[in-house]
């Protein structure tokens, strides 16, 4: 009787799910919180961030896992704020893959830490449909972007617990429509918090900052 290779499909996404799995076991280990901001390239992710460091000051206990295609850049950032931070790379892929964020998550100094932030790779589609093992998605929005994203990409803001509207300061000079941009968002996902922020006057970054300290 000839032998028949069999071939084997493994399923990607349950793999993802055993990874994320041991992530939220790392996290609960170590009492740590993890949120993940996923955006467009631009929306204002880093300086988020930067600004949220900044805001909170030397008691703003965080690392951050810093995802993107190839440079170190946005990285170099936020060490530049003093958070500890790793740079995580996907060398090609439009998301951050579980257990690479659970390899980085081992290997973080996370003594006296409190949270963990993911900053995923721009995108508001692939890295919406992985579980990394987060506590929380958040949407990032910047007012350059139009808004009827909501509408568009619907399956980020329908899984995000929190949406931050991001570059606030510029609206004096866009036409976008930020009562439509609300409502849509609402629309999608009725009830989720909505943060106007603007990382360059610091305007609304208590409350975000409040918020994701609760996480």
């Amino acid at each position: 009787m000839a032998t028949q290779n069999i071939k084997v499909y493994k399923d990607l996404m349950g793999e993802n799910e055993k990874w994320a799995a041991a992530t939220r076991r790392v996290l609960a280990e170590r009492r740590l919180s993890m949120v993940n901001l996923i955006g467009s390239p631009g929306s204002g992710k880093t300086a988020l961030i930067e600004a949220t460091a900044k805001k909170l000051g030397a008691g703003f206990r965080a690392a951050v896992l810093e995802g993107d295609v190839e440079t170190t850049r946005d990285a170099e950032r936020i060490a530049a704020v003093n958070l500890p931070v790793s740079q995580l790379l996907t060398s090609g892929a439009c998301h951050l893959e579980a257990k690479l964020v659970y390899q980085a998550l081992l290997e973080l100094p996370t003594e006296n830490l409190r949270l963990v932030i993911v900053e995923n790779v721009g995108n508001m589609v692939c890295p919406a449909e992985f579980d990394i093992g987060e506590h929380a998605k958040v949407a990032v929005l910047s007012v350059t972007e139009g808004e009827d994203k909501p509408l568009k990409y619907p399956l980020l803001f329908r899984e995000a617990k929190a949406v931050v509207l991001t570059k606030i300061d510029l609206l004096p000079h866009l036409d976008f429509n930020l009562a439509a941009c609300e409502g849509f968002i609402q629309q999608v996902h009725a009830g989720v918090p909505v943060f106007k922020v603007s990382a360059r006057t610091g305007e609304g970054l208590s409350a975000w900052a409040d918020w994701l300290l609760g996480v």
